[in-house]
């Protein structure tokens, strides 16, 4: 169940230790302690209640801790032993099944994952068993999801919510050592002779002592390719300025509007202005994501892009293509990104990119729950460098019609 990725202090531990995430929302609380301040708050997948703590050291008047998994004993044990179980109540209960008295002036979570996505940790289905493709359905639960549906049930109208703003960035980006790494894994599946050379008896090959994995190459490369690489990105690999797209957590819809549909099925160009003179492959594209807390006193950012330290997050996704595409500098290159909801509480990502410049094109379908972590995040940070892209052009085209 997808709750009990949460329930574990060490799962806790690695989100609480993070001082990027965790300061930043301290900060973006805290500062903005008047807009807190004899307020009713709701904190939605409230882990150990960290959040709904700084929110009752802000001065609200009463926190609902919503916490579904076992954590919530932890807690609520949290609470108690610093002094806050008067004013910091928590709910063993899935969010959408909470009822309150009346509903809260502020929203406070960390329903952000990687990519934008949260999701489990565990539990990786191959592409066969994928549900057929289409547009997402209404309400799939994933933890974004539920922070709507308490913005919806559970939030005064014209209520806060920490955060209340995303945008998702895609860049493309090179990386050979990458490519080749991925490739390194299918090699070990070409193996004829696994474990013990062919043994010939009366002329025919013995099967006694032979294995071959080679029919399980295809496989492997469906499943490997289908693991977004999170880990982070280093910023000259990056081949353009980024694609962005905003998601308005206010106004935001659990029913995946025609509009919204659209803007998500939007092909974008980007320019390749970082490429150098001779080709290199394009591998694909890197994910990241900033987020905005609108205190009355002073808005917060958090961003997770390339430039930034490092958080538990492990920073980027990339998101590689099966055959890179060769991408010189000044080249154009165009892509599509379909995010369709599935039923392990993920989401397969259908990507495609063209170099308009050649015509050759290469896609892939990735599914998030089944990430490959290359397991870079400690007390590292990103070396800090210049802006990357001044004068890089990006420029939407042409959304493709709405389906019927």
């Amino acid at each position: 169940m997808y709750f009990n990725d949460y329930s574990t202090l060490v799962q806790q531990q690695g989100m609480l230790q993070d001082q990027v995430r965790t300061s930043i929302y301290q900060f973006a609380i805290l500062e903005n302690a008047a807009d807190f301040r004899g307020k009713r708050v709701l904190d939605v997948g409230a882990g150990t209640g960290i959040l709904s703590f700084f929110a009752a050291r802000a001065g609200a008047a009463r926190v609902f801790a919503v916490e579904a998994s076992g954590m919530a004993r932890h807690a609520e044990q949290l609470a108690a032993a610093n002094g806050l179980a008067g004013e910091v109540s928590v709910l063993n209960q899935r969010v959408e099944d909470v009822e309150l008295d009346e509903r809260v002036d502020i929203l406070i979570s960390e329903p952000l994952g990687i990519a934008l996505t949260r999701r489990p940790h565990t539990g990786c289905r191959p592409l066969s068993s994928l549900p057929p493709t289409g547009p997402p359905p209404p309400l799939r639960r994933r933890m974004l999801e539920s922070y709507l549906v308490a913005r919806d049930r559970l939030l005064k109208p014209g209520g806060k919510m920490y955060p209340d703003q995303a945008v998702l960035y895609a860049a493309p980006f090179t990386d050979a050592a990458l490519y080749a790494e991925q490739q390194q894994k299918l090699h070990f599946w070409a193996q004829t002779s696994f474990y013990g050379a062919a043994r010939r008896s009366e002329g025919r090959p013995s099967r006694g002592r032979r294995v071959d994995l080679s029919s399980l190459q295809e496989s492997a490369e469906r499943f490997y390719f289908s693991q977004p690489v999170v880990g982070p990105v280093a910023p000259h690999s990056l081949l353009a300025a980024p694609a962005a797209l905003e998601f308005d957590f206010t106004t935001m819809t659990l029913g995946t509007p025609r509009r919204e549909r659209r803007r998500r099925r939007g092909v974008r160009r980007l320019t390749a202005s970082r490429a150098p003179p001779l080709a290199v492959p394009g591998a694909g594209f890197a994910l990241w994501f900033d987020c905005r807390f609108p205190g009355s006193h002073r808005q917060v950012q958090l961003s997770t892009g390339p430039n930034e330290p490092l958080t538990h997050w492990y920073q980027q996704v990339r998101a590689l293509l099966k055959s890179p595409i060769a991408v010189g500098g000044g080249h154009t290159v165009t892509g599509t990104m379909v995010w369709e909801a599935n039923d392990a509480r993920g989401y397969n990502v259908h990507i495609t990119a063209r170099n308009a410049n050649t015509g050759v094109d290469a896609s892939n379908v990735l599914v998030t729950q089944c990430a490959l972590h290359h397991f870079q995040y400690s007390s590292q940070t990103s070396q800090s460098s210049p802006p990357l892209f001044g004068a890089a052009a990006t420029a939407p085209l042409p959304l493709p019609e709405e389906e019927p």
